[in-house]
């Protein structure tokens, strides 16, 4: 038989409802200040140990290199030449410190978003009413692809513009490259990032605000456009998805194209169609087995040319700027981006992204129905046609062909970039004033 249990008085339940309530106003002053804790906003500043440097230039000099290519063309990839020229003046020549002295002049900040810590340098505009602006890199990229359009984004009176073109801009790292954090789950894919992006800017104060990005950029950004957040205005992208399903997998199948087509959309779906048969590797590689990849955790010199085979057209920007010549890019500029995956040890990490997404689609349209604006680069993967751009977006406010210019718009010819923002986005400062 049970014994009965004792019966509690009124005033031994009233202390005891007492307690628990102040436990639990104790747990939540604990989850808030953690909470609190978390969401702080933390200034950033690199300093790499000169040791890191030294090593750098060691296991550079210390390169294995394979014999010569048995082609006079880059058709079988990253040529010997091009990887030894590099090299020399990664090794004797290249000063990281400019760079890190060049960041280290920006604000940048870390803060915590859904549990992985991302860092992100933000410039305010001195003008007012200055438009809040988001800017997303790509692979193989970091936040160095865009610190040549920060000061004429913000300061546009010094580089012959109107105070009503200025922008705030915030450059966040994408969660596993740079100086963010590096993923320790599955999860961190491009639909999260671009939910954390919005959580970023509104965490900085932005009730309203307009974002871009190219590469993995314009598909986060065109993700952010397709989640809607009421405080997204609208986009700039200058790799759109555009590519109609049926389209998009005739070209990934190899096959002729099909019956119909105009010009410019022709030329797009065969400029498309050879990004797939050859110009992706890298992605087919990273989407299925990042893991594998740990020459380019290993070696510098592996590490360079994988990324510099990123796509026919890139290469041969980035190959002529080591035989002497220039145009938008020079070799500081390629081993700034290097030398960031290298220091931070982020090669892998970066490289999962595309596992996350794997499969999901980068150039097909999406169903983005906020306004979007649209800039084409001759030497991109494929030049967007006009025709798809309309059909694909049911809000284009803008849509411009440039005169030059490739895949990293930013990098590469960013005073054509920054004029396609203003551009861009005049018609939504507007609403956002209402």
């Amino acid at each position: 038989m049970l014994a009965q249990q004792p019966t509690r008085t009124d005033a031994q339940s009233q202390g005891a409802s007492g307690e628990k309530e102040n436990d639990m106003k104790t747990a939540k002053a604990i989850n808030d200040m953690n909470t609190a804790e978390a969401s702080a906003i933390r200034p950033f500043r690199n300093n790499v140990p000169e040791e890191a440097l030294v090593d750098l230039r060691r296991r550079i000099a210390a390169t294995r290199w394979p014999e010569k290519e048995t082609v006079t063309d880059a058709s079988q990839g990253v040529q010997l030449a091009t990887a030894q020229k590099l090299a020399r003046y990664w090794a004797t020549e290249y000063d990281w410190r400019k760079v890190e002295a060049r960041l280290n002049a920006l604000p940048q900040f870390i803060t915590e978003i859904d549990g992985l810590d991302i860092h992100f340098i933000h410039v305010r505009s001195k003008h007012k009413n200055a438009l809040p602006l988001i800017v997303t890199h790509g692979w193989p990229g970091s936040i160095t692809e865009q610190m040549k359009i920060i000061d004429p984004l913000t300061n546009p009176t010094a580089h012959g513009a109107s105070a009503l073109d200025a922008f705030d801009v915030v450059i966040p790292s994408m969660p596993g490259y740079g100086f963010s954090g590096k993923p320790t789950t599955t999860g961190w894919d491009p639909t999260h990032i671009a939910r954390a992006w919005v959580e970023l800017m509104k965490r900085l104060g932005y009730p309203k605000f307009v974002a871009q990005g190219g590469d993995w950029g314009a598909v986060i950004t065109e993700l952010m456009g397709l989640q809607a957040p009421p405080e997204l205005l609208g986009i700039h992208v200058n790799m759109p998805g555009v590519f109609p399903d049926d389209i998009n997998n005739a070209a990934f199948s190899g096959a002729p194209a099909p019956s119909g087509l105009s010009a410019d959309e022709k030329l797009a779906y065969e400029r498309l169609q050879f990004v797939y048969q050859k110009g992706i590797g890298y992605g087919y590689q990273m989407g299925l087995r990042p893991q594998t990849l740990y020459g380019i955790a290993d070696s510098p010199v592996g590490l360079a040319a994988y990324f510099l085979d990123h796509d026919a057209r890139s290469y041969e920007l980035i190959a002529r700027v080591f035989d002497g010549q220039s145009e938008g890019l020079t070799r500081d500029d390629i081993l700034d981006n290097i030398t960031i995956t290298w220091l931070t040890n982020t090669a892998l990490s970066g490289a999962r992204l595309y596992w996350e997404f794997w499969g999901k689609g980068y150039f097909n349209a999406k169903g983005v129905s906020i306004p979007v604006a649209v800039s084409v680069f001759p030497d991109e993967l494929y030049p967007a046609p006009r025709s798809w751009a309309e059909r694909v977006y049911p809000k284009l406010i803008h849509y411009n062909k440039v005169e030059k210019g490739g895949h990293f718009a930013a990098w590469e010819q960013p005073e054509l970039l920054v004029a396609e923002l203003r551009s861009s986005f005049k018609s939504l400062k507007a609403l956002r004033a209402a």
